[in-house]
């Protein structure tokens, strides 16, 4: 694989502003907003957000201190509607097509200026001033600009906060959102589809919202920008994954996993330490998480299931699109009337194990790639080659949607994600890919295919993977008595899986076993091989011959 390019990138280096490092009111004077009409709140306290989100926007304080607030008519992230400003400095880096959507800068530049007019009308406008990215030589400081306290609380919980004296000396930010999403986009200006808009500026390094209230828009936006810097400014790799840290052994374990597979439950590891749930950066000299907090589904969520992050949801946390009782405050995290996608965002001391400051100066021992099969094939852990590896992050072995999830699906339906990131991925897969591979390789590192889907039959017959057997898995990584078993390789897949492992049932650990019904089993165990063939078909030119061959036999007739 070649070494990735890196372009040479300044941070801080909006010349469009020219403002004195510190003179904060002339910043936003000259950024164009109307300072003698509107009142600034910057990093305001917890206490104040809550009393704004409560008095203005109809919030309400859960029975065990969350601030509950909604989203609107907008509940989940926005894809269709993203876009990247074609620019020289950025243009020949960004993996253009269906997830990076081209826009014109003068596009961009008319958004801008309906965000910051609707920003102007507001009463109050809440700043906050934070970090993204732990480690102090690749960070970048983000000033978030918005009109509602529900927005600011929920950056306050997801950027690192600073401290006292970093706040005063923040100085110029090196990328800035304009969150207006109460206010539509145009839909009639050239490249809008929507009223809603969701778009990048890499020379500004601005972000602007508009027409979506959903709050998880601001915490990928940074993602999607520190995606970029850090393999192409720093040559470092960013990552869409959870990894928490041996308190005792030091042995670092990243998590691979689209939203729903246990990336944020099997990361909040009560017997270790959590450095963090969601966006890492593995750099040369360990790994650092880019948020200072957790966003996690509340989905069914239970104190006996997640105490970690059942336990979170205090004072300074928020419950998104929650439904509670109006008698007693509490939080129904059974009811899904509003959506499916309802979240809680909190910071991340909040877990009592956490790992702070949120860095391991140590190089990951295990990869696990996550992956909820609802066709009940994939078994509960794999041990990967270097080149199944390399196929499954390509790939991203997908989660299932399932029937019932969404109107029109009846059976269950595969979503792979290249990198485990394709909404948020801003360079060409390749080059992730690529770094990922050298370092695993330079390192040693294990990697591990864990199906926290189906087992005994797929969805409708079989049942999910009870928690306590993945965790009896998880816990087998760590301890390394998994790495000595003794294993024997499942066909048509050509994955090595353990004969035995602590905790779990043998006739789990093998999917054939587990199904009553054997010729049932061999039809869906083609059929979902044959799905991986068809959708890695888009990458076989773009690996080697190892990794394409990597994956299942292809079946197809």
């Amino acid at each position: 694989m070649p070494t990735p390019h890196v372009t040479p990138f300044v941070l801080g280096a909006n010349s469009f502003y020219h403002h004195p490092e510190n003179d904060y009111l002339e910043y936003f004077s000259q950024a164009g907003f109307d300072m003698d009409h509107i009142q600034m709140k910057r990093n305001a306290p917890v206490a104040e957000l809550y009393e704004d989100a409560v008095k203005y926007e109809g919030a309400i304080i859960s029975s065990t201190g969350a601030l509950i607030n909604f989203s609107g008519k907008k509940t989940g992230r926005s894809p269709k509607d993203k876009r990247i400003v074609y620019e020289e400095t950025s243009k020949d880096d960004i993996w253009w097509g269906p997830v990076n959507i081209k826009m014109d800068e003068h596009t961009f530049e008319i958004n801008r200026e309906r965000a910051i007019d609707y920003l102007n009308t507001r009463d109050n406008v809440y700043v906050f001033d934070g970090f993204a990215g732990w480690d102090p030589r690749y960070r970048i400081k983000v000033r978030v600009v918005c009109a509602r306290a529900y927005h600011a609380l929920f950056m306050n919980n997801m950027l690192i906060r600073p401290t006292e004296e970093e706040l005063a000396n923040f100085g110029e930010p090196d990328f800035i959102i304009y969150n207006a999403g109460q206010f539509p986009a145009n839909r009639f200006t050239t490249g809008m589809t929507s009223t809603t808009s969701v778009e990048i500026n890499f020379k500004r390094m601005e972000m602007v919202i508009l027409g979506t209230e959903y709050a998880g828009e601001m915490k990928k936006g940074v993602f999607s920008v520190m995606h970029f810097l850090q393999p192409v400014k720093f040559g470092q790799l960013s990552l869409h994954s959870s990894a928490n840290v041996g308190e005792e052994t030091g042995d670092v374990t990243l998590f691979f996993g689209l939203s729903g597979t246990g990336k944020t439950t099997l990361s909040a590891d009560p017997n270790r330490l959590l450095i963090g749930d969601d966006e890492h950066v593995w750099s040369d000299t360990g790994v650092f998480n880019i948020e200072g907090g957790c966003y996690a589904k509340c989905i069914n969520l239970s104190a006996e299931k997640e105490p970690e992050i059942f336990n979170a949801i205090r004072f300074g946390s928020i419950l998104e699109n929650v439904v509670v009782n109006p008698a007693n405050r509490f939080a129904n995290f059974d009811d899904v009337s509003i959506t499916e996608n309802t979240r809680c965002a909190y910071p991340i001391e909040y877990i009592p194990n956490a790992q702070i400051p949120c860095v391991a100066h140590r190089h990951p021992s295990n990869i696990i790639m996550l992956t909820c099969d609802a066709y009940g094939i994939l078994p509960p852990v794999s041990k990967l080659t270097s080149a199944q590896a390399q196929y499954h992050f390509w790939l991203a072995t997908p989660r299932h949607k399932t029937p019932g999830t969404e109107d029109g699906v009846l059976e269950p339906i595969p979503t792979f994600s290249t990198c485990y990131s394709a909404p948020f991925i801003v360079l060409h897969p390749g080059r992730y890919a690529s770094m990922l591979a050298q370092k695993m390789d330079a390192h040693k590192v294990d990697c591990w295919l864990v199906n926290t889907g189906w087992v005994s039959g797929k969805f409708g017959t079989g049942s999910r993977c009870p928690l306590r057997y993945t965790r009896a898995i998880i816990d087998a990584i760590h301890d390394g008595t998994l790495a000595q078993a003794e294993y024997e390789t499942y066909d048509v897949f050509g994955l090595q899986i353990p004969k035995s492992c602590k905790g779990v049932p043998t006739d789990v650990l093998d999917p054939k076993k587990a199904w009553a019904n054997g010729e049932a089993f061999e039809k869906e165990r083609k059929r979902l091989a044959n799905m991986f063939v068809k959708a890695f078909r888009g990458f076989e030119d773009q690996v080697d011959d190892v990794v394409k061959h990597a994956g299942p036999n292809s079946t197809i007739v």
